[in-house]
């Protein structure tokens, strides 16, 4: 997933899954329960279940990331290369 510089992936819970985040490019910050620290290049972040989250990209540049759901919450295969896709395919 890529967000653009200034932008969010939004406060989200997912109550029944794990989200692990993989970050490759940019800076940001991560937001957990209210608490925030820095994200950026090899930063792996493991979100457990029934987590309040957001992660912003503070940074200049693109902030690219990779994120793995546990179990998956998408069908096999599913690629999202932006944010605009990845809210596009879940109706927001």
């Amino acid at each position: 997933m890529t967000i653009p510089p200034g932008g969010e992936i939004g406060e989200e819970v997912h109550p029944e899954t794990d989200q692990i985040l993989l970050f490759v490019e940019g800076k940001g910050e991560a937001v957990l329960e209210g608490a925030v620290g820095p994200v950026g290049p090899d930063r792996l972040v493991v979100v457990p279940a029934g987590t309040r989250h957001n992660f912003r990209n503070t940074g200049e540049g693109p902030m690219r990331l990779v994120t793995i759901y546990a179990p998956p919450e998408h069908p096999a295969g599913t690629i999202h290369a932006t944010k605009a896709e990845a809210d596009a395919a879940e109706g927001r």
